[in-house]
C-alpha cells in the first residue's frame, strides 16, 4: 500500500508514529498505574470512611428504625450521584425506578469494581444496611450522572488529535532543512555550484545545519577542483597546438617516395586525430563555462543537416546512405551554426561508427516539436548493437566509453556525445539517449529562443 511505502521511506512519518506510540504508552501506563495504586494503596484508607459515611446516611433515612421515603428523597436530591433502594415489610421504594437493574449490562463492570475492593460479601457490607425492623437499604451509583463521559471522551480525543497535529508540524519544521539539503545535493550532483544550501541563522548550529555547512564546503571544494581541472586542460590544449602544427608541417615536407609515403600518411592521420581531440577539449570547456557565448543567426535546420551529410559523404562513404527525413515547413531558428554543425557531425559520426555492419542505414529525422510547433527535434538513430541500459545515463559524460561498444580501434575518446549535450544545453534545449532496439537513438530538442 502507498501509505505503508511512504511510512517506510519517510523519517517524518516514522518520527510521528514513534511519538504517538510513546504518548499512548505513557498515557496507558500512567492511567493503569494510577488506578491500581488507588485501588490497592487507598482501599484500606477509604474503606472505613465509606462504611461510616453510608452508615450515617442509613441513619438519616431511618432515624426511628423505619425508613422514611421523604428523608431518602431529600438525600437523593442533595447527592444526585447516588441511588437508594429500600426493600422491606412496610416500605419498598427506589429512588431511580427507570435506572438499569443492577443485574443488567453493568453487572459485569460492577463485579470488576468489586474485585478491587474485595468479594461480593465485602461489597454487600459496604453498600447495604439493615434497619432494626428488617428493611434493607442499598446504596449505589447513579449511572445517569455519568452520561457526560462520552462527551469527555470526545474532548480527550480532540485534544489528542490537536497534540498530534502540533507534533506533526513541529517534526516537519525540525526536518524541513532535509528538503533543502536534498535539493542542494541534487544541484551539486548536476554541476550547479553557484547556489549553496541556504538555512536560517537559527538552524545553522544544530545537527542539520552543520550537515548543510559540510555539504556546502564539499561543493565548494569540488567546484574548485573542477575549475582547476578545466584550467589545466585548457592550458595543455593551448600549449599542444603549436607543436602539433609544426609537426604536421614537417611531416608534409617529407619526401614523397614509396617507402616514406605510407608512414607519412599514418603520421598525418594521428596528428589530425590529436588536433581534433584538442579542438573538442577547447570547445567543451568553452561551452561548459558559465558565460558560454553563442553566435546566433537565422538558420534553416533542414538545410544545415543536408550540408553536414554532404560533407561527411566526402570522407566517409557510408554517410552517403544516411536516410534524411525532414518535416515540411520547418521553422527558422536562431542557432549557432558552427555549434549545431558540430552537434550533427558528432551524432552522425557516432552512429556511423557503431552501425558499420547493421542491415539498415543511419536515420536522421528533423521535425517540429512543442505545442505551437516552433521548436524542433533532431533524432539520429542507428541499427547497431545498442548500449546496456545501465550505461545510458553516462553516455553524455566526458571521456565515458562503454566497454561493449567502444574500443580504441572503433575510434573516439568519449567527447562526442558530451559535446552534443553541451551544445543542446547552451541553446536552452534537451539531450536524451535511449535504446531503439535495435540500435541507439539520440534526440536533441532545440527551442525557438
Amino acid at each position: 500500500m502507498s501509505w505503508l511505502r511512504r511510512l517506510r521511506h519517510s523519517i517524518k512519518l516514522r518520527l510521528l508514529a514513534v511519538f504517538l506510540l510513546l504518548a499512548l504508552s505513557v498515557a496507558f501506563i500512567f492511567i493503569s498505574g494510577a488506578q491500581k495504586a488507588f485501588s490497592l494503596g487507598w482501599r484500606e484508607a477509604a474503606r472505613p470512611l465509606l462504611m461510616d459515611y453510608l452508615s450515617r446516611l442509613a441513619a438519616d433515612v431511618a432515624p426511628a428504625g423505619t425508613p422514611e421515603v421523604a428523608r431518602a428523597q431529600a438525600i437523593v436530591l442533595r447527592l444526585p450521584v447516588i441511588t437508594i433502594d429500600i426493600a422491606g415489610p412496610q416500605v419498598n421504594w427506589r429512588s431511580h425506578p427507570d435506572a438499569q437493574d443492577p443485574r443488567g449490562p453493568r453487572q459485569q463492570q460492577r463485579r470488576e469494581d468489586r474485585n478491587d475492593w474485595g468479594n461480593d460479601r465485602d461489597w454487600d457490607s459496604l453498600l447495604k444496611r439493615t434497619t432494626v425492623d428488617g428493611h434493607t437499604i442499598t446504596f449505589g451509583l447513579n449511572d445517569t450522572a455519568f452520561e457526560r463521559r462520552p462527551r469527555l471522551f470526545g474532548f480527550a480525543l480532540t485534544a489528542l488529535l490537536l497534540i498530534t497535529g502540533l507534533a506533526w508540524l513541529t517534526v516537519r519544521r525540525l526536518l524541513r532543512p532535509l528538503d533543502d539539503i536534498r535539493a542542494g545535493a541534487m544541484r551539486f550532483g548536476a554541476g550547479e555550484f553557484g547556489q549553496p544550501i541556504a538555512l536560517p541563522a537559527s538552524r545553522r548550529h544544530d545537527e542539520l545545519g552543520e550537515l548543510a555547512t559540510t555539504i556546502n564546503t564539499m561543493g565548494h571544494d569540488i567546484e574548485q577542483m573542477l575549475e582547476a581541472q578545466r584550467a589545466l586542460l585548457l592550458a595543455i590544449s593551448h600549449e599542444l597546438r603549436s607543436p602539433l602544427t609544426r609537426a604536421r608541417l614537417n611531416t608534409e615536407l617529407l619526401p614523397d617516395t614509396a617507402e616514406v609515403t605510407p608512414q607519412r600518411d599514418a603520421l598525418l592521420r594521428d596528428l589530425a586525430e590529436m588536433t581534433r581531440l584538442i579542438s573538442d577539449l577547447l570547445e567543451s570547456e568553452r561551452l561548459a563555462g558559465r558565460h558560454a557565448a553563442l553566435h546566433r543567426e537565422a538558420t534553416d535546420p533542414a538545410e544545415l543537416a543536408r550540408e553536414v551529410v554532404d560533407e561527411l559523404a566526402i570522407t566517409q562513404p557510408a554517410a552517403r546512405n544516411i536516410r534524411l527525413q525532414t518535416s515540411a515547413n520547418l521553422p527558422t531558428l536562431p542557432l549557432d551554426r558552427v555549434r549545431v554543425r558540430l552537434l550533427l557531425r558528432n551524432l552522425l559520426d557516432n552512429a556511423l561508427r557503431h552501425s558499420a555492419d547493421a542491415p539498415l542505414p543511419v536515420e536522421l529525422h528533423i521535425r517540429r516539436s512543442g505545442d505551437a510547433g516552433q521548436a524542433i527535434e533532431i533524432e539520429v538513430r542507428d541499427h547497431g548493437p545498442g548500449v546496456p541500459e545501465d550505461q545510458l545515463p553516462h553516455l553524455a559524460q566526458a571521456f565515458f566509453r562503454p566497454d561493449t561498444a567502444r574500443t580504441r580501434s572503433a575510434g573516439g575518446v568519449g567527447l562526442g556525445l558530451y559535446l552534443c549535450r553541451l551544445v543542446a544545453q547552451a541553446h536552452g534545449g534537451t539531450f536524451a539517449v535511449r535504446n531503439a532496439r535495435p540500435g541507439l537513438s539520440v534526440i536533441v530538442a532545440l527551442p525557438p529562443a
